[in-house]
């Protein structure tokens, strides 16, 4: 330890945040522009149809296998829901990224940065994925190299 070591800033634990709660306000606004322009309803009111799908994606939000770390849900390699709700929900999702930046714009950017960050993890999962691949690979072909030569 040096003797400046304690004028240094400290570091800070890495802190995971609990992103669900946000994420559920996101996905009620969404629902809510999507119902109001699509099904006609107003307030806060949204058609029967709007509001199971809502009902169901909350519930299934609760019981996701990753807890508080979980991914943002249109970008999730394991979606929660059946294979019909999950394209309703990602129809509902895209189909109001627009009038969302406009009405929510803040609310809008941050979720696309956080996006983003998903893409970004999932290339970076899988360069390291395709890096051992390649390097599999040449081991392999130096072996063989090896094996010819002794011969």
């Amino acid at each position: 330890m040096s003797i400046f070591s304690r004028f240094l800033p400290k570091k800070k634990p890495v802190e995971i945040k609990n992103n669900i709660p946000k994420e559920k306000a996101n996905i009620r606004k969404t629902f809510g522009i999507y119902c109001h322009s699509h099904h006609g309803t107003s307030g806060d009111k949204l058609c029967p149809k709007c509001t199971a799908l809502l009902a169901t994606v909350m519930t299934k939000m609760n019981r996701c296998p990753y807890g508080i770390t979980k991914p943002i849900c249109d970008r999730c390699d394991r979606p929660c829901f059946g294979a019909k709700q999950t394209q309703e929900f990602l129809k509902i999702m895209n189909s109001t990224q627009k009038r969302m930046f406009l009405r929510h714009p803040v609310m809008s950017v941050k979720h696309k940065l956080a996006s983003m960050g998903v893409d970004y993890a999932k290339y970076q999962q899988q360069k390291k994925i395709d890096d051992k691949v390649k390097a599999k690979e040449k081991a392999a072909k130096e072996r063989a190299k090896e094996r010819k030569g002794k011969k």
